[in-house]
């Protein structure tokens, strides 16, 4: 499979701002893939609308009864709507559900997160608040591969933000969520050119 045939699904339960980075990395030929499907779990997200403005085909799933994943027959439907259009790698962006099975069989190895912390410091939810409650003087954001754990996968690239004094959990996302829409098309970029490889918990950048 060369790099222009990788075609990304989307995955996410809020704004969308990363999927927009992402979206635009796309069109611009910064990643030479293609968005070929949005999904949410939330019906009115803004992520579907940010979607159907580039006129990238957006979906709602359908809501889940559980409070933080999936149900199966929920989770085996996202994955046959994935397979169906093709794609062959999957962003997750705010989506607000743990995966399991089917979706980590079905794409290991090609499923990325990005969580707003350095992890392994700060994982689980609200990670920028959790680090202004804990006092750090640093923090940031990091993308990584999903697997079973909890934003625990092997880290692709990490970028830190510095804790103001004067930061507000508002302020400190703002400029979380600035970083994180430079390196996540960047991570992106480097799985789409093949330049990525696991190594037990490395992931070497072969550029």
């Amino acid at each position: 499979m060369t790099s222009a045939e990788l075609r990304i699904g989307v995955l996410g339960s809020g704004s969308g701002s990363n999927c927009e980075a992402i979206l635009k990395a796309c069109a611009s030929g910064r990643i030479p893939a293609k968005v070929a499907l949005v999904l949410s779990d939330v019906r009115d997200a803004l992520i579907l609308e940010r979607a159907h403005r580039y006129g990238i085909k957006a979906e709602f799933l359908g809501a889940s009864q559980l409070k933080t994943k999936l149900e199966p027959a929920l989770e085996e439907k996202a994955l046959r709507m994935l397979l169906d259009a093709g794609v062959r790698f999957v962003a997750l962006a705010g989506f607000m559900r743990v995966l399991k099975s089917p979706m980590l069989h079905g794409f290991r190895g090609h499923i990325v997160n990005i969580h707003p912390s350095l992890l392994p410091a700060f994982p689980g939810l609200r990670a920028w608040e959790q680090a202004l409650k804990f006092g750090a003087k640093v923090t940031g954001c990091t993308v990584h591969f999903v697997d079973e754990s909890i934003d625990g996968g092997p880290i692709i690239l990490q970028q830190a933000v510095p804790i103001l004094p004067q930061d507000s959990p508002e302020t400190l996302l703002q400029r979380i969520q600035l970083v994180e829409h430079q390196i996540y098309p960047e991570a992106i970029r480097l799985f789409a050119q093949g330049k990525l490889e696991i190594v037990g918990r490395t992931v070497k950048i072969l550029e």
